[in-house]
């Protein structure tokens, strides 16, 4: 059954067990609802929730667990000798699965029946033309144990779905009865139904933790089985980086110092365009503009945070670029033979900077309309002008939240990835020229987990290590953002 499907019928059976709750609430009270310990509502979300949130519990675990059953049961029936050489058991699960939901394309469009899906063995040039035929690409190399193993994945993938829909439908109808068997005029239902809620709101409220504790410990332990392989001394300081996919990272240089030259070079840039127009921006929509200014201008600067970074970087590869080789290249306005390419540290910085306008306009601006009336009103009655007062009154009161903006936006920089990948190229280098093509760690990132890696290889494996120094290095301009806010800010009554 299609997973919607079942979800749909679970779903319809806690809207009738709400019904039914309510109503049989409504008969053990004779039809007096002030004979109810609780509201009638509360009845019907008992049975409601009862029915429904276990049942989508189960679920939830079944569909993160029975793919790692399966894996492993399948891998167990590969031989060693079937593994490629210079290959890995991972890369040869992929192909498994491809076949397995190639198979499932072939059934579902008519191409072959299950009983000649169940029969396939070791005819790979059979099965690639059937599959062919309906258009999916099987690959070139599909051997007869991949086809073998194909065939396993899909068997036990078929038997745990089924049994996935038979535990769930009982589930719920277990729930129902349940819900709807202990539904009477005295059942406390009012207290079930908030403890269940608020179980609900601190489950809501945790996935976030556990979101970032697992983001954390996938990094760390990527991150230590890729120091394994790779001495961590030549990726910290090493000035070269050239990864090399033929072997298992012999020819590979991985140092990093090239990847963070460029992400703060590009960094810097930006926030050089973006800080002095976003304060100055913030500062005008809040001492000088008329609310009738404001209400238009404020809203038109926020329409850039909504812009898709690709927009951006699209904006960068086809305008700023070439406009910037118009003016500072050989062929240019000034013919000044600086900028070879359209690619560049700072067409992607310029870009970059363009998108944190509004983020530091934003803070600035909430910022500086937190500072006291009164003190403004105290500046003026002294004989200070306007401009005198945003000077030496309302700046440096604002002063550590600007900072903490300032913060906030470059740990944005530094984690932008489309506007380094289509503005900035992908050359690792260290240099001071901003006209020449630089990369960034994001870039690299998503670089070496691109294609048909071998993830046991340290050219696959030195993404999470870039991961883990970029998230260390955002953390910690966010962790400093916050103690410059919370140490330096000014308490007013």
């Amino acid at each position: 059954m299609p997973l919607h499907w079942l979800v749909l019928i679970v779903l319809t059976l806690g809207a009738v067990g709400y019904i039914v709750g309510r109503r049989r609430a409504m008969k053990s009270a004779g039809g007096d609802a002030r004979f109810l310990h609780s509201l009638p509502a509360y009845y019907g979300t008992n049975v409601l929730l009862v029915t429904v949130v276990p049942a989508i519990l189960l679920l939830i675990v079944w569909l993160l667990v029975q793919p790692l059953v399966i894996n492993n049961q399948v891998t167990g029936t590969i031989p060693d000798e079937s593994i490629p050489e210079g290959g890995s058991l991972g890369l040869v699960m992929s192909d498994v699965r491809r076949v397995a939901e190639g198979l499932d394309t072939a059934i579902d469009a008519g191409a072959m029946s299950r009983e000649e899906a169940a029969s396939i063995r070791t005819e790979v040039t059979d099965v690639r033309q059937r599959l062919a035929e309906v258009g999916v690409a099987l690959g070139s190399n599909v051997r007869p144990e991949v086809l073998r193993a194909a065939q396993q994945y899909r068997s036990l993938d078929a038997t745990g779905d089924l049994a996935m829909t038979v535990a769930l439908l009982v589930l719920a109808l277990a729930g129902f009865g349940y819900g709807v068997l202990r539904t009477t005029k005295d059942f406390r239902a009012r207290n079930v139904v908030e403890k269940g809620i608020l179980a609900l709101l601190i489950g809501a409220a945790s996935i976030a933790i556990l979101t970032t504790i697992g983001i954390v410990l996938s990094l760390i332990f990527n991150t230590v089985e890729f120091f394994g392989l790779y001495p961590a001394w030549d990726f910290f300081l090493g000035t070269t980086w050239a990864p090399s996919f033929s072997g298992r990272g012999g020819a590979s240089e991985l140092g990093v110092l090239p990847l963070l030259w460029g992400t703060l070079y590009i960094s810097i840039i930006a926030l050089l365009v973006a800080v002095p127009i976003g304060l100055f921006a913030a500062v005008y929509l809040s001492e000088y503009a008329s609310p009738a200014v404001r209400s238009v201008a404020k809203p038109l600067i926020e329409i850039l945070a909504g812009i898709p970074t690709i927009v951006y970087g699209l904006f960068a590869l086809l305008t700023v670029g070439p406009l910037l080789v118009d003016v500072f290249g050989a062929g240019g306005i000034f013919g000044l033979g600086w900028m070879k390419g359209g690619t560049a540290v700072m067409t992607a910085g310029l870009v970059m900077g363009i998108m944190l306008i509004p983020f530091v306009s934003s803070l600035s601006d909430d910022i500086i309309n937190a500072v006291p009336q009164a003190m403004r009103d105290g500046s003026l009655g002294l004989g200070a002008t306007q401009s005198e007062t945003v000077r030496q009154v309302i700046l440096p009161a604002a002063l550590p939240g600007i900072v903490g903006a300032v913060l906030l936006a470059a740990s944005r920089a530094i984690g932008e990835t489309m506007i380094v990948v289509l503005g900035a190229g992908a050359a690792a280098r260290l240099s001071l020229n901003p006209f020449e093509a630089m990369t960034t760690v994001t870039a690299k990132i998503v670089s070496q987990l691109t294609g048909d890696a071998d993830f046991a290889s340290p050219e696959a494996l030195v993404a999470f290590a870039l991961g883990m120094t970029l998230f260390v290095i955002t953390l910690g301009l966010n962790v400093l953002a916050l103690y410059i806010v919370r140490k330096y800010r000014e308490q007013y009554e």
